[in-house]
């Protein structure tokens, strides 16, 4: 059994999600593992992660739309105020998603379906760097 282990960074501009398929893909094709298991895990409570349609951005806007309809700011029983009105709001959205994902990997590749692609879910509204630590645990290519 082989590991890799790296960390990832994202900007962000605000509440969105972010793709990042891409260079996780990228970084699992140079790791030399063929077959195994990928957890993707988000390093923050503010930010999350979540696998999602990557064909229709309508998708993304009505995810949007609809956690902030579900968890709105400026709620009187909100305590956690200090870092601004958007931020009690960003770690409950972000307990109500996910901040680790396990992907299985065969022949070199996420093995996602046709539309999926793994996103950052940034919580917050104003711009953050966000890190996802990225572990692949599996067996190497024929001669890697």
């Amino acid at each position: 059994m082989i590991q890799k282990q790296t960390a990832l960074s994202v900007s962000t501009q605000g509440q969105a999600l972010y793709e990042v398929t891409g260079e996780i893909a990228a970084w699992i094709k140079q790791s030399g593992i063929s077959q195994g298991l990928l957890t993707v895990f988000c390093r923050h409570t503010s930010a999350s992660l979540t696998i999602q349609e990557n064909a229709d951005p309508d998708v993304q806007r009505d995810l949007l739309e609809y956690f902030k309809r579900q968890v709105p700011e400026n709620q009187p029983w909100m305590r956690h105020t200090l870092e601004g009105a958007d931020d009690m709001p960003a770690h409950i959205k972000g307990a109500l998603t996910d901040v680790s994902l396990n992907i299985p990997v065969n022949a070199g590749k996420m093995t996602l379906g046709t539309w999926q692609g793994l996103f950052l879910f940034e919580h917050r509204a104003s711009p953050h760097n966000r890190e996802i630590v990225l572990h692949l645990l599996g067996e190497g290519r024929a001669g890697a």
